[in-house]
């Protein structure tokens, strides 16, 4: 039976730790950590996904500072408010929750965001930062996956990884962490010709197609570890009821593929926790640096291991 990569498990040690950073360094900053969540319009699945987000910055002790701007709001107005957030010095980091409402560009919202308070390390400046392996905030989905790969210390020095999907999102930035840890990657996409024989050699299969139930059996390497990013919702069944919703799949068949790997990740429960927290991660690294709270005990004592120091590059 291969070991599941409990995402849930992980970031509720993540989030302690980042608890004991942010109560180490609150007398030295002044002020909490503060993060800006904002939306626009009124999509029930980011509504969800704000609160859900609000309540993680809450049980760590990150104020926030989001606000919420009607369906109907111009550009102009968003822009606006990216601007006094960046603005704003109790903000150290800030999201721009997409989708956005149609008629809103994303790209150039998103590259208004201030570098240094770029939560969802999506900014051109940070990717930059990831590809020449300078610190910076980093994409979260990806963090969270490397996270979880060290925590059960899968070896990636010399190993072979797979990716499949591209997107600006996942993709690439996974690929460039994957390469920073040395394995060896090779980036695939649901049109890469022989998909299946592609995915075999990888020791490390990291899916975030966006495609539902795309890689089964026949993908996988008996005893590889695979990395699930795929969160979809299936059409209800007869099963489910007049008025059920249907069950939640990822990019990967787990029933065919779990009988036959090392490692991993369910879903839901796996890679989906480790986004939002690594969201908070990246929020308490720019406070912290902004106020640079010692690590070191106090009065001459020893200095103590960074509770976040696998956690950043």
């Amino acid at each position: 039976m291969a070991e599941l990569l409990d995402g849930r498990l992980l970031a509720k040690d993540v989030e302690d730790r980042l608890q004991q950073v942010v109560a180490a360094g609150l007398e030295r900053a002044g002020r909490p950590p503060g993060l800006a969540v904002l939306r626009v319009g009124d999509d029930p699945a980011s509504g969800v996904y704000v609160a859900n987000k609000e309540k993680a910055s809450a049980r760590v002790g990150i104020a926030s500072h989001g606000a919420h701007l009607p369906a109907g709001s111009s550009a102009a107005t968003v822009l606006a408010e990216i601007q006094r957030l960046n603005a704003d010095p109790a903000v150290d980091g800030i999201l721009l929750q997409l989708p956005l409402p149609a008629g809103l560009a994303e790209g150039p919202l998103l590259n208004a965001i201030d570098p240094g308070k770029d939560a969802d390390g999506l900014h051109p400046c940070n990717l930059g930062r990831l590809l020449k392996g300078e610190p910076g905030p980093r994409s979260c989905t990806p963090a969270g996956v490397m996270a979880l790969l060290a925590r059960a210390r899968v070896p990636l020095e010399g190993a072979r990884a797979v990716v499949v999907g591209r997107s600006i999102l996942v993709g690439q930035p996974m690929a460039l962490m994957l390469q920073a840890a040395n394995a060896t990657v090779t980036v695939a996409h649901s049109r890469s010709r022989d998909l299946a024989a592609l995915c075999r050699e990888a020791d490390v299969l990291v899916v975030a197609a966006g495609r539902p139930r795309l890689i089964g059996a026949e993908h996988v390497k008996p005893g590889a570890v695979v990395v699930d990013v795929g969160i979809h919702r299936l059409p209800p069944s007869a099963a489910d009821g007049p008025s059920g919703r249907g069950g939640l799949c990822g990019d990967v068949r787990f029933e065919e593929v779990e009988p036959l790997v090392a490692a991993i990740t369910p879903v839901p429960g796996g890679v989906g926790p480790m986004t939002v927290t690594m969201l908070l991660v990246n929020t308490v690294a720019s406070w912290r640096a902004a106020f640079a709270p010692p690590v070191a005990g106090a009065g001459g004592e020893p200095a103590a291991a960074d509770p976040l120091a696998d956690l950043l590059p």
